[in-house]
């Protein structure tokens, strides 16, 4: 047996190096031998345990029981939640809890340096209670990548890459010098260093291990990270996704996840796309199935012929939508594909025939040549993708598909509609006017409709090379015909990794991209996460004065209101060949099967389709393009840093050196004054609603990312720090400083309060003298006043992105409570791990059947004692005015309940270790 294996007395010790006592398995550790001499290791043999059931699992949830048995120590996995795992079929129903420990966990910027400030701010906590503060530091991998740091200041340059990044770094420095000095003072933590990529891209050509080997151990990879769009890895055949910050902290410091056993519906994929659809077109139609489906906190498993006919890149743009279509994964077992795209990366023979070995072994290879036993799923879908025809989506949402031959209609529709989801409530008299203006000296004009920003993003399409490579031919063609973009278009490539750059450059196409304005700006998040960068004066003045409905297309994977940029209105999620489309065309008010794109240098008419390139044209350019030598070209340089990261000088001490007048990096207080024992549960008693909302509020609308408005709290408090306006900066760019982020709460600018009676914007009223206040100063007051507050909400609240200051500013606020009538699963996860009670409303109701004004106080009825509550139970909701509503409790599981008591997850944490 391997060194790092070891048994003694019946007890294993599992990797990454927690010991596991009285380990109920240790008769199926087997060794998988290597073809080329001795073994590649040991490892838990599914098949050993001569289970029938094991045969009909989905492949996902054969990850999970894997997990379970590898850890099972009797405490914090016991053989009973491996049973309950491998007798899915059964309990899956039931809505079980079993804990879940990931393999790794994987920070990006925006997310990972809040997660490392509360683990130093979690070390000064050891030091208060008289415990040892070097206890927080993470017992399983980190995988830390620096990325959502791209704001589109430069563009069409041929030196905007490097004056963006040169921009970052001035802007960065004191965050990206934390980020280092966590590198150093945390053990286990890898950075890779920024301009290197999005963490989805990087995550799936580089730091993904499929399996793992540790101390000859092996298992499969597995993945929880701070961003939603960690499904993407799913598309490689490794179960990951995403959880709040807080979350992963826990899961760093060796706490399992308690989730409820999910259910898996299983996507059958027939046929293959036909000529001139897109990867896009196929996720933007699976979405609003599976959205109309309903997949919120299930696993969607897809299989089929079909799926023989995707590439792996295809399969990872479907992967990364999960959270679009609500599911916590999108999964796509392992396949011989799967082993061409990592030879494809670069990984060596050996390592791909380890992983090909392991998997094959342990009943999770998908081999198309050998007859399978049917699996089971816990309901069943179906697509022809010859169906999928091409398609954006829009205006607000990204799962309300368009096709594109009825766009121009729905589009005039969307201007007459009342104001919502699908409409801009514009009169009809209005609705054609022309605004002409001057940009840079020359003549220019807008209209509703007309395209202002146009931005092939990262991680959504940018790691597929059909249609980046097909965004670069649609340039061509126009180029040879002599259209152009007009030149008011911000136009923006922002790609995943630099891998993208090196196939352009090979195929000889980036040159008409940059014809194009679509000149490659950076390497990370841009547009999709609201840094789309300012608007030309001229440009922005013309949309403002006269209430223009400008829009942005973009083939990212959000366009919720206000997310993309203030001025647009109207957003579209489309492939990027589109995205090149609408641009030369200026507008998204247009038939491209019927109207001309523009006209070309021979004073003909040119359309779609004369620039549109054919399946085998692209298919061409990505064979011989994409080359598995640039993959190991582009991360030998991230494994070497770049000059301005290797540059920043950063402290030794373990203990972080808080810096008073930072307005980025701030201690911030969930941790003060923390007592020994934990507080448990807190009374809720005529408090005071804070805000009321309808349906399908997102953590956009909860904690903006994007830029922070001139007369907001959180400017005034920059501004009383000496900053310019020019240095505010992005809200997502502060998240380390909870002094920001708590005035930034509920900040955006579409935000629709019912308290208001039809006002759009972030102000509430405050309700015993009412004023109409921003929504932090209400607060603050309730707050002075020592008055709880509670929010009410419709169906999906905090939907989006895995934002844990979501959870994190109405904590701070003084919110207590979100009574809602239901919740996105990972911003319900985050409201518990910040002590904050989540209610439904019972089937049927809501706050305008039950009458409810939201001026009313409201008392929560729960047990004073924490082993009085269970998970689920109904809560009692008593007003003042006489009414009275069953809500049930959303603590889905016995561990949130243990959350609740000591006011969060991370408090719990921390009194766990000094326990130990």
């Amino acid at each position: 047996m391997p060194s790092g294996i070891v048994l003694v007395d019946d007890k294993v010790m599992a990797p990454p190096g927690q010991y596991a006592s009285k380990h109920a398995f240790k008769s199926i550790l087997t060794s998988l031998p290597n073809p080329n001499g001795g073994e590649f290791g040991k490892f838990f043999s599914l098949s050993a345990l001569n289970d029938p059931r094991i045969d009909r699992l989905p492949y996902s949830i054969r990850i999970l029981v894997e997990s379970a048995i590898r850890n099972c120590d009797n405490f914090q996995v016991t053989k009973d939640d491996v049973e309950k795992i491998i007798d899915w079929e059964k309990t899956a129903p039931e809505q079980v809890e079993i804990p879940f420990k990931p393999a790794r966990v994987l920070l990006h910027d925006y997310t990972g340096v809040p997660a490392v400030v509360d683990l130093a701010s979690m070390r000064d906590a050891m030091k208060d209670l008289g415990d040892d503060p070097n206890k927080i530091n993470p017992m399983i991998p980190v995988d830390f990548v620096v990325d959502h740091s791209v704001q589109v200041n430069v563009t069409r340059s041929e030196n905007a890459v490097q004056a963006n990044t040169e921009l970052e770094f001035q802007r960065y420095k004191e965050r990206f010098a934390f980020i280092k000095w966590g590198s150093s003072a945390f053990e286990n933590m890898l950075v890779v260093p920024p301009g290197s990529g999005i963490l989805h891209q990087v995550n799936l050509e580089y730091l993904a291990r499929v399996v793992f080997e540790k101390d000859g151990l092996l298992f499969p990879d597995s993945v929880v990270g701070t961003d939603s769009h960690t499904t993407m890895i799913d598309g490689l055949g490794i179960a990951g996704w995403g959880v709040g910050g807080i979350e992963a902290e826990a899961a760093m410091l060796g706490q399992p996840l308690s989730m409820v056993l999910p259910s898996v519906v299983g996507f059958k994929l027939l046929g293959k796309l036909q000529d001139g659809v897109t990867a896009t077109d196929l996720v933007l139609t699976l979405t609003q199935v599976l959205r109309k489906h309903g997949v919120v906190g299930k696993f969607v498993e897809f299989y089929g012929e079909g799926v023989a006919e995707l590439s792996l890149a295809d399969r990872a743009t479907i992967a990364n939508m999960a959270p679009e279509y609500g599911a916590t994964m999108g999964f796509f077992p392992v396949d011989h594909i799967t082993l061409q795209y990592l030879k494809l990366t670069g990984r060596s023979d050996e390592t791909v025939s380890m992983i090909e070995a392991y998997l094959r072994e342990n009943k999770m290879f998908v081999d198309y040549n050998q007859t399978k036993q049917e699996r089971v799923y816990s309901a069943y879908l179906q697509l022809d993708l010859a169906s999928v025809e091409p398609c954006i989506s829009g205006p607000k949402r990204p799962h309300d598909r368009v096709p594109l031959k009825e766009m121009k209609t729905d589009w005039q529709a969307c201007l007459n509609n009342k104001l919502g989801f699908k409409g801009f409530a514009v009169p009809k008299k209005e609705q054609n006017k022309v605004v002409k203006f001057t940009f840079q000296g020359k003549p220019a004009e807008l209209k509703h409709g007309s395209v202002v920003i146009a931005a092939i993003t990262s991680c959504t399409n940018t790691s597929n090379p059909s249609v980046v490579l097909g965004a670069a031919l649609v340039a061509k063609k126009a180029s040879e015909l002599g259209l152009e973009v007009k030149p008011w278009v911000k136009t923006s490539l922002a790609p995943g990794s630099g891998v993208v750059t090196k196939y352009l450059l090979k195929s000889g196409l980036q040159k008409y991209l940059n014809q194009q304005g679509f000149n490659i700006v950076g390497y990370g998040c841009t547009t999709c996460i609201g840094n789309s960068g300012e608007l030309d004066d001229s440009v922005a003045s013309a949309i403002s004065e006269n209430d223009i409905v400008a829009a942005a297309v973009l083939s990212g994977n959000r366009n919720f209101e206000g997310r993309v940029h203030p001025l647009t209105r109207a957003n579209y999620l489309a492939s990027p060949p589109l995205v090149v489309a609408y641009a030369l065309a200026g507008t998204v008010d247009i038939d491209f099967e019927k109207e001309p794109i523009g006209t070309g240098k021979d004073g003909e008419s040119v359309y779609l389709r004369d620039i549109w390139p054919s399946n085998e044209e692209i298919a061409e350019a990505v064979q011989s393009s994409v080359l598995p030598d640039m993959f190991k070209s582009a991360y030998l340089a991230i494994r070497d840093g770049n000059p301005m990261w290797n540059q920043l000088d950063v402290p030794a001490s373990t203990l972080y050196s808080w810096d008073p007048n930072s307005t980025y990096i701030h201690d911030p207080p969930y941790f003060k004054d923390m007592t020994a024992a934990p507080p448990g549960p807190y009374e809720v008693k005529d408090a005071y609603c804070l805000l009321s909302f309808g349906d399908s509020i997102t953590t956009d609308h909860i904690s903006p990312a994007g830029s922070i408005h001139k007369d907001s709290p959180a400017a005034k408090f920059l501004l009383e720090r000496g900053l310019t306006r020019r240095d505010f900066n992005t809200y997502g760019s502060r998240r380390g400083n909870d002094e920001v982020m708590i005035r930034g709460a509920f900040a955006n600018i579409r935000l629709v309060n019912k308290l208001l009676k039809g006002e759009v914007g972030p102000k509430t009223i405050h309700i015993p003298t009412g004023d109409k206040l921003s929504i932090y100063d209400a607060a603050m007051r309730y707050k002075a006043a020592e008055r709880d507050t509670i929010i009410l909400a419709g169906s999906d609240y905090g939907s989006g992105s895995s934002r844990d200051w979501a959870a994190k500013g109405p904590m701070l606020l003084g919110v207590k409570a979100v009574i809602a009538k239901s919740f996105e699963r990972i911003h319900r996860s985050n409201l518990v791990g910040m002590g904050i009670i989540p209610l439904c409303f019972k089937p049927g109701e809501d706050a305008d059947t039950l009458g409810l004004t939201g001026f009313e106080r409201y008392t929560i009825h729960l047990p004073s004692k924490i082993h009085d509550i269970r998970p689920g139970q109904d809560a009692t909701v008593t007003t003042d005015t006489g009414k009275s509503f069953t809500c049930t409790a959303r603590f889905d599981t016995k561990v949130e309940l243990a959350y609740f008591n000591h006011g969060g997850i991370l408090p719990y944490v921390i009194r766990n270790l000094i326990k130990k």
